[in-house]
């Protein structure tokens, strides 16, 4: 069997090793070659970083979830293991900016979800009203899903307007780059959808879920043999020690350097009887199967040869942008720098600002000594048109807006700028019934498959799980189809007497 991978992002490069996995394992009745072709100049798509004098520089994103494991499973597979390190959630605190005043997120605020009520009360972030409705929410009945909305519809329902422009927007806006008002509740947050049909509060839904961890974790050291104490809580992000791009190389060394195409941008791909053909810039070859692991609205202009309607379906989902502006300080400039990770800036703000992270204090040991390193989030779907702004008009925006904010008035030592055009997919209301009809379009089409941010998890390790899985599948097709090529010839050959 032979596959075509399109796009060498980070879910291009787990199918292409995964499928170099089963190439290793094959045996010569049952081969699996693969070729991947990728339009620009470097592997990894988003996933890029520097070491720059012993600072690591992330270019694209500095982590992934703790909770989901693909990416971790992957790095130790690579034999990364020792790279891992977990984020330093003793000082994690994040800051909300609120009128030019940082205000930190209320002790037992789980996401969106206050469980605390005291501090939430106490808090400067919401006003009297907002907090008056946080505890009427407990209140809140049962409430069966009965179509998508949109996650302010869904969070005004429950905590108010505030709690969307306050809490909502910016904590989605520093994850998808999008708006709380466009994104679909059900795709976004099917935790909260399901917890509000359980419970109807999600407060009290939160609470109980709490209790129930609590109530196995208990019962698994009860259980325990040896009586040790609990493992401790795993940390919320994990990255690596050299950056992500340490990933990205060691996925790239287990490959066969003579299958991955690099400046191969592919123009097209279409059915040729039981198989495909691809363009890739001109030359045209024939595959059994074809993974395509590019953006949604690269996939739709690859595949409209193929199917229209599936290109149609795919063009539907939209897409931000971004800047990611590295910055960084002599540690003693920046003092007295704010507790915790850094901050979110709600749109009502007006500001060029998304985020700031204080990456030196989220992964301590990945910065030079005495150094300090500010990354900046600039574009999304409120200012998607500061992507055209040259790189020292990003400078001076966001050091004054650093200065207004943090007062730091220090010339940085060092600063990298990246622009990510549509780089973000967002889970748009309605989300989940355009990936069903993309899969049914995808399902008529034997061999496709599409994997990537824009279906089912943006992170890295939704990705990985995603290339890896589609590799397996097709393998295991190569699989099947060898063992009945292996039956029939055992059973056509002529018997032999003794």
């Amino acid at each position: 069997m032979r596959v075509a991978i399109i796009g060498g992002g980070i879910a291009g490069l787990a199918a292409a090793y995964e499928l170099e996995l089963a190439r290793r394992a094959a045996s010569h009745l049952s081969p699996v070659e693969y070729e991947l072709f990728e339009a620009g100049s470097r592997l990894g798509g988003v996933v890029s970083s520097i070491v720059a004098d012993g600072t690591v520089i992330e270019h694209g994103p500095d982590s992934f979830l703790t909770e989901k494991p693909a990416a971790a499973e992957l790095c130790r597979e690579l034999g990364l293991e020792s790279s891992l390190m977990g984020s330093n959630d003793a000082e994690r605190k994040t800051f909300i900016l609120v009128r030019n005043r940082l205000v930190a997120l209320p002790d037992g605020l789980m996401f969106l979800v206050p469980t605390k009520l005291i501090p939430t009360a106490l808090s400067p972030l919401f006003g009297w009203r907002t907090k008056i409705r946080m505890g009427w929410e407990l209140l809140h009945p049962p409430k069966p899903s009965s179509g998508d909305e949109s996650v302010a519809e869904f969070v005004t329902r429950h905590f108010g307007q505030e709690a969307v422009d306050r809490l909502a927007d910016p904590l989605l806006s520093g994850i998808y780059g999008g708006e709380a008002a466009k994104l679909s509740a059900r795709a976004v947050l099917p935790r909260l959808v399901e917890m509000e049909a359980k419970h109807g509060s999600l407060t009290r839904g939160m609470l109980s879920q709490m209790r129930a961890r609590k109530a196995a974790a208990a019962r698994a050291a009860e259980e325990s043999e040896d009586g040790e104490a609990p493992a401790a809580p795993l940390p919320l992000f994990t990255t690596l020690r050299f950056g992500l791009q340490q990933m990205v190389d060691a996925l790239a060394a287990q490959l066969n350097a003579a299958r991955v195409h690099l400046t191969a941008p592919v123009l097209g791909v279409e059915r040729d009887g039981a198989g495909w053909l691809v363009d890739a810039a001109g030359l045209v070859e024939r595959f059994d199967a074809v993974i395509v692991a590019a953006p949604a609205w690269a996939a739709a202009e690859v595949l409209r040869p193929a199917d229209g309607a599936l290109s149609e379906a795919l063009e539907e989902i939209p897409y931000s942008s971004s800047v990611t502006m590295n910055l960084v300080y002599d540690g003693a400039d920046l003092d007295p720098l704010p507790e915790g990770f850094g901050f979110l800036v709600p749109a009502a703000e007006k500001r060029a600002l998304l985020a700031c992270t204080f990456l030196h204090r989220k992964f301590p040991g990945r910065t030079a000594a005495g150094k300090s390193v500010l990354r900046a989030f600039l574009g999304g779907a409120h200012n998607a048109s500061l992507l055209a702004e040259p790189d020292g008009r990003l400078e001076e925006l966001v050091r004054r807006e650093l200065f207004e904010i943090l007062r730091i008035s220090a010339v940085p030592e060092m600063v990298e700028v990246r622009r990510w055009p549509r780089a973000m997919a967002q889970y748009a209301v309605g989300h989940a019934e355009r990936q069903r009809r993309i899969q049914e379009r995808v399902a008529a089409l034997p061999g496709l498959r599409l994997v990537g941010n824009a279906y089912d998890g943006i992170g890295i390790s939704d990705c990985i799980r995603l290339g890896r899985l589609a590799a397996r599948e097709l393998a295991k097709v190569c699989a099947g189809e060898a063992e009945k090529g292996n039956r029939r010839s055992f059973d056509s050959a002529p018997l032999r007497s003794g």
